[in-house]
């Protein structure tokens, strides 16, 4: 019988790095079957709604999320079965309609900022980490990203970072930390902090205590 897979998740508010350091790691594992799950690709599907109803969701609720798809996939994964992972398209705000299939691998890796927030998530996750980044640096990284790859515009980023994304860190990601196995500040540019949390997640390969 195969070893149960080690699965590792790594939260964080949006624009903190945490996808960064989830890559970081999957590249480090060299001779090592990796699977990469952004947690992003599990939003509710709100095809039924009208565009201007889906720009008014709260995307920063934890409600926005399929949760127990997410664990259920979680769950099948750690039990070394294959999954099909939702494709979410952030211009419509609707999940498409193919999936993307992800086979089973010696480590899992998923990232997503209400990663902590479920305990049904954090009981499959055998390495938690947070990664912890200061807001304005977050802020800059999020107007960057949803202008350059989601196509929206300034006015809409602040608007909604002003009166979700902030808010919502606030009350659901911060507290979510408290979780955490390992807290990492400055995300991607931490090298100490990743390289440390590669050398755990080797020795736990190699069947030694973390």
């Amino acid at each position: 019988m195969s070893p149960k897979p080690l699965i590792i998740g790594i939260a964080g508010g949006t624009g903190s790095g945490k996808s960064t350091v989830a890559h970081r790691v999957a590249e480090s594992l060299a001779g090592t079957q990796a699977a990469f799950i952004d947690m992003d690709a599990y939003y509710r599907d709100h095809r039924h709604l009208s565009m201007e109803e889906r720009r008014r969701v709260n995307w920063d609720h934890p409600d926005a999320f399929d949760t127990a798809l997410l664990a259920e996939h979680l769950e099948a994964l750690g039990r070394g079965e294959a999954i099909d992972k939702p494709v979410y398209d952030f211009t419509q705000h609707a999940r498409a309609p193919q999936t993307v299939r992800i086979e089973p691998a010696d480590v899992i890796v998923i990232d997503g900022i209400l990663l902590l927030v479920d305990e049904r998530v954090r009981r499959v996750c055998d390495i938690k980490v947070f990664v912890d980044t200061d807001a304005d640096i977050r802020l800059v990284r999020r107007i960057r990203r949803d202008m350059a790859v989601r196509g929206r515009p300034l006015e809409e980023i602040l608007d909604q970072y002003q009166h979700t994304v902030q808010p919502m860190h606030l009350q659901f990601v911060e507290p979510s930390k408290r979780y955490a196995d390992l807290i990492i500040p400055r995300g991607g540019e931490n090298t100490v902090a990743i390289e440390l949390l590669i050398a755990s997640i080797a020795r736990r390969l190699a069947g030694s205590p973390a």
